[in-house]
């Protein structure tokens, strides 16, 4: 890889990873995350693909991963911008196998590319990342579809927030197609609430789709999807408009 590919920077007080993110799992992963937490490792349990290789982008220090769920691969890779998440992610006791990369895959328009190119026998799991970072350009779902359609990957990724508690807590799978408003309204029935929109609704374009909600903290609400796509699937039949403002569910 030449030596001009986009790297890692150290982020320490980013409030979405860095010392604030750190804070608020270590207060509240085993009581108000616990759900959440349940969710992703019953979502990641049938995640079964054929690589021995596993790119994770953006796992923090793995809270939300499983106890075992790294020595299911033979070579596991990190991506994480975070050194306090990478210490403690090493720690862990399902950790021999893993090691870092500096490749910065989410920065530039061309950084799934660079991630193809560089990891070419693994599958991606992309760790409650996407709707957290912007795309660079045009929307995520376009850019996987662009450089990862020959690529076993999986996310799970907020597809909005808001300050109103849902009336719904546990997960819902939809198998049949939604627009956003209706699958906001399994979680928030009769509700008026005001979102922000993080643009990763149908990420992978095709069902199904798993849901939770995750109270991130005292006041802010997230809804996380899980997404899977699996390489000779036919992908991005819906694209979410990344320009879209906050919406008011109705």
């Amino acid at each position: 890889m030449p030596a001009d590919f986009p790297r890692l920077r150290d982020h320490l007080l980013d409030p979405s990873g860095g010392l604030v993110y750190h804070l608020r799992a270590w207060h509240h992963r085993h009581e108000r995350w616990a759900a959440f937490h349940a969710a992703v490792a019953g979502w990641l349990d049938g995640w079964q693909v054929a690589e021995r290789t596993l790119v994770i982008v953006g796992p923090n220090a793995g809270y939300a991963l499983p106890d075992g769920f790294l020595a299911r691969f033979e070579c596991v890779i990190a991506l994480e911008p975070d050194p306090i998440a990478r210490r403690l992610l090493a720690r862990r006791r399902d950790a021999a196998a893993l090691r870092f990369d500096r490749l910065d895959c989410l920065r530039t328009r061309d950084g799934l590319a660079w991630l193809a190119e560089r990891f070419p026998g693994a599958a991606f799991l992309f760790s409650n990342v996407l709707g957290q970072v912007d795309a660079p350009e045009e929307n995520w779902s376009t850019l996987l579809g662009r450089h990862l359609a020959e690529r076993n990957w999986a996310s799970y990724h907020d597809v909005i927030s808001t300050s109103a508690a849902p009336r719904r807590l546990k997960e819902l799978t939809i198998t049949e197609t939604e627009n956003l408003e209706t699958t906001l309204a399994h979680f928030w029935p009769g509700q008026a609430i005001t979102v922000t929109d993080h643009a990763t609704f149908h990420l992978s374009g095709i069902g199904p789709f798993a849901y939770v909600p995750w109270p991130i903290n005292g006041s802010r609400w997230q809804l996380v999807e899980w997404a899977v796509h699996q390489a000779q699937a036919q992908v991005l039949t819906r694209l979410p408009d990344a320009s879209r403002p906050p919406a008011t569910l109705r």
